[in-house]
């Protein structure tokens, strides 16, 4: 699917587009890229903390039956 919601965004380039021919332009794609990006790697981030979150906690739950 292209940034603007049609196809594959590989229609033909046209002038002030960026190929997919809804008119958007290259610096309006990048910002939107790198938008999507940062929004992906905050997600992944705190995926990755919700992991070792759980590991801490079953790693202390381990130790408290060795303990017991």
């Amino acid at each position: 699917m292209s940034c603007c919601g049609e196809g594959l965004g590989r229609g033909t380039r046209r002038s002030g587009g960026h190929g997919c021919g809804c008119g958007r332009s290259d610096e309006h794609r990048a910002e939107t890229d790198l938008e999507s990006l940062e929004q992906l790697q905050r997600d992944l981030e705190q995926e990755v903390a919700d992991v070792a979150a759980r590991l801490k906690h079953l790693r202390e739950e381990q130790q408290a039956r060795v303990d017991a």
